[in-house]
């Protein structure tokens, strides 16, 4: 269903992109937000699974900005690696790219994005900054944003079993943000992540539902 992009971006180097579309007009246009270990197979299949529920989705290879091709390992060697690529990139560049991303889209309609992990706190700085509707799932980086007046409506996943994430970092975010849509799951941290450990499939088609609901609602009805 994709096929390998180049997104010109504000720096005036292209980064890779992986786009999925849809079959007929798209409902609107979603910018799949990576974790730390770049544009997997993994995030492949959930652009591809927006792609089959109606939305243009695209998938910005942020890391080419250091290191073409990034598919790194779930495991410690591909963590550590994953974690100083991204302290490398910055989030203020990876806004920069989103914004890129969601531009070269423009034509499927409304645009939002849904983040993973270090990518849920990338599109929680989306609906801040952008004003794009956003899902943000187990963004461990949140905290220091939340006090931001969002220009878009956003949406939180949280798993109820993820350490790196405790009820009082998740507790923050509904004193901080109280009109916006959050729910956990008994679930660990990436249980999205379909193929690996953490994966829970219970909580990740339930999470998946209410995700496409609120796009629904944010962009194919707007």
């Amino acid at each position: 269903m994709g096929q390998h992009i180049n997104i010109p971006t504000t720096r005036t180097q292209c980064i890779g992109g992986y786009l999925a579309q849809p079959h007929g007009k798209p409902k609107g246009g979603i910018v799949v937000i990576q974790e730390i270990f770049g544009v997997t197979a993994h995030i492949r299949r959930v652009a591809d699974r927006f792609a089959a529920h109606g939305y243009t989705a695209i998938a910005p290879a942020f890391f080419d900005h250091l290191e073409s091709g990034v598919e790194l390992d779930y495991d410690q060697v591909g963590a550590n690696k994953g974690k100083r690529l991204v302290n490398e990139l910055g989030l203020e560049r990876a806004l920069e790219d989103v914004a890129s991303a969601a531009e070269s889209i423009a034509s499927a309609g409304r645009i939002g994005t849904v983040g993973y992990c270090w990518g849920g706190t990338v599109a929680l700085l989306a609906a801040l900054r952008l004003g794009l509707p956003s899902v943000s799932y187990y963004g461990a980086r949140n905290l220091p944003f939340l006090h931001e007046t969002p220009q878009a409506p956003v949406m939180f996943h949280f798993g109820e079993k993820d350490r790196s994430i405790t009820p009082e970092m998740v507790a923050k975010h509904r004193e901080a943000l109280p009109q916006m849509e959050l729910f956990t799951y008994p679930a660990d941290h990436a249980f999205n992540r379909d193929g690996s450990t953490p994966y829970h499939e219970p909580s990740a088609k339930l999470a998946l539902e209410r995700t496409l609901a609120f796009f629904d609602r944010q962009l194919a009805s707007a």
